[in-house]
């Protein structure tokens, strides 16, 4: 026995040697990084590499598009472009970007000392880049990129090349990484929290991550068979959506969209959370409506599960599935309205002021709205089959995903930025960046809409002369838009990642709340090794 325990002590100066240690040297840190922040760190950096790739694609799709006429590329490439561009910004650039802020931000908010699983947080990490280089690489295959659209329908993919294959191999894999990290989210958010931190206690960041950890367990694995069956119908003689072996092409879109409408909300409700530590902090109020704002993720995360086939009213659905999925889809608009509301309640006679992390909140909540909006006339089925597979669909849901989901991702880069680098931003630049931004994003998709209205089909190559006048304002916008990204990138990210502005306070914003802002700026390699005691209302320690 006395072979096995350790010698009297030793365990202390192990335990003791085991913290002394920074982070490891060179390149050995990243590659072999079981640090929460290093690996946040990592998924953001990945996410904006594929926010470039995703988006020069997006600028291909442009220009294209800029008059009518077939300009630069053929209708098959064309058609590789917006498959590809959808692929990678939500399985690449999106998600990942959230897992980047939840690795960098959970753990800080309650009072952990790290992710749950470490090493799996790693390897979660990892497999993103043989899955991104699998993808970006389609290109090169011989007969080119998947050009099914990024819904992926059948019977389009199972008449694809071989990119296809390798194109679902990498969205497992994607898949997969994405499982892992949830696991390792719920388990840090229910196991780790520092003593006197209850549920009700956590910062809405932390809860919206929770619900959507669930979301991603519930259905990646709905998307995994749905690709799987169109696997093996291509290789492996099944027929699940070959109609000529008595297949359904319309059983895959409902596989797809049982995964695909909770996968949008996927991308929204860490946007949520991020915006709801950001407008309190900047109106100096406390959140109003807490509990009502728990409530409506949850309900916004349950019912995103029988809404699916509103994306399928042109299929010939029966006039009472498509009442059920209209009234379904209506009523989810309910708990989104609930936020939007409690927001501008926060806002309401607080002492407001507007640094860059609040105008992209405000940003966010201004046009994420109008996005709404579009989803709930949309949700009306008679119109909805006029709309169908237009631009308006297009705008819509851009409204949601640009200037839902990435705003808010701005917003949290600037608002959480000077405790990552310990050195604030430049306020002019951010602005510059905010302005440019949003004038351009409205530029590129607010015509959309109308060109949806009257008819313009959406993944067309070349388009009637009557559309050319909204078509050559978008892509003079899309260009914009690009560019401010880049100016982003190199004006406000890279000072900051190199240690250039001022030295940025503890608490860089006066009337923000939590445990993030009780540890030093930059925060350092190891936050919380003895968990934190905390006041009555969870957001400060007790000396």
């Amino acid at each position: 026995m006395s072979a096995v325990l350790p010698q009297h002590g030793s365990h202390d100066h192990d335990h003791a040697h085991d913290h002394d240690h920074g982070p490891l040297k060179g390149w050995r840190r990243w590659v072999f990084a079981t640090n929460h922040k290093d690996i946040g760190t990592m998924y953001l950096l990945f996410s904006f590499a594929m926010l470039m790739i995703g988006g020069i694609l997006a600028l291909c799709i442009r220009a294209e598009l800029f008059q009518p006429g077939l300009q630069f590329f053929n209708p098959e490439l064309f058609n590789s472009f917006t498959t590809m561009h959808g692929l990678i910004m939500v399985f690449g650039a999106i998600m990942p970007a959230f897992v980047g802020f939840a690795n960098w931000m959970i753990p800080l908010q309650i009072g952990a000392s790290d992710m749950a699983f470490a090493r799996m947080n790693n390897f979660s990490f990892w497999l993103l880049i043989p899955a991104a280089i699998m993808l970006a690489g389609s290109f090169f295959m011989p007969g080119g990129a998947p050009a099914a659209g990024w819904t992926l329908y059948a019977p389009l993919t199972l008449q694809m090349g071989p990119s296809m294959d390798a194109g679902i191999f990498a969205m497992h894999i994607m898949g997969a990484s994405s499982i892992m990290g949830s696991i390792n989210i719920i388990v840090t958010i229910l196991n780790m929290r520092a003593p006197g931190m209850t549920l009700m206690k956590m910062p809405l960041f932390a809860w919206t991550w929770l619900i959507t950890a669930y979301l991603l367990i519930a259905v990646m694995p709905v998307l995994a068979g749905a690709i799987t069956m169109t696997l093996t119908d291509r290789h492996f003689g099944t027929s699940f959506f070959n109609p000529a072996g008595g297949g359904d092409p319309v059983m895959y879109q409902h596989i797809f969209w049982f995964f695909g409408h909770p996968e949008v909300y996927i991308m929204i409700l860490p946007a949520f959370g991020i915006v709801s530590a950001i407008v309190p902090a900047f109106a100096r109020k406390r959140l109003f409506g807490y509990t009502s704002m728990v409530y409506a993720t949850a309900s916004i995360a349950i019912l995103s599960f029988i809404v699916w086939a509103h994306h399928m009213y042109a299929t010939g659905m029966p006039v009472t599935g498509q009442l059920f999925f209209m009234y379904a889809t209506m009523l989810i608009a309910v708990p989104t309205g609930v936020k939007i509301f409690n927001w501008i309640a926060t806002m309401w006679r607080g002492s407001m002021t507007f640094e860059t992390p609040m105008l992209w909140a405000v940003g966010f909540i201004f046009v994420f709205t109008i996005g709404g909006f579009t989803g709930l006339i949309l949700a009306m089925a008679p119109i909805d089959i006029q709309l169908q597979d237009t631009y308006y669909v297009v705008a819509h849901f851009h409204y949601v995903l640009v200037a839902g989901s990435l705003y808010a991702l701005f917003a949290g880069v600037y608002y959480w930025g000077p405790k990552w680098t310990g050195v604030m931003y430049s306020e002019v630049r951010g602005k510059i960046h905010f302005w440019g931004s949003l004038i351009f994003f409205n530029l590129t998709f607010f015509p959309m809409h109308f060109l949806g209205l009257a008819g313009m089909p959406r993944r067309y190559a070349d388009y009637p002369m009557q559309f050319s006048d909204f078509n050559a304002i978008a892509s003079v916008g899309a260009f914009g838009f690009g560019f401010m990204q880049v100016y982003f990138f190199l004006f406000v990210v890279v000072p900051m990642m190199r240690g250039k502005g001022a030295k940025a306070p503890q608490k860089p914003w006066e009337g923000a709340e939590g445990l993030e802002w009780e540890v030093p700026s930059p925060a350092p390699f190891h936050t919380f090794e003895n968990p934190p005691k905390l006041d009555a209302t969870a957001t400060r320690v007790l000396a």
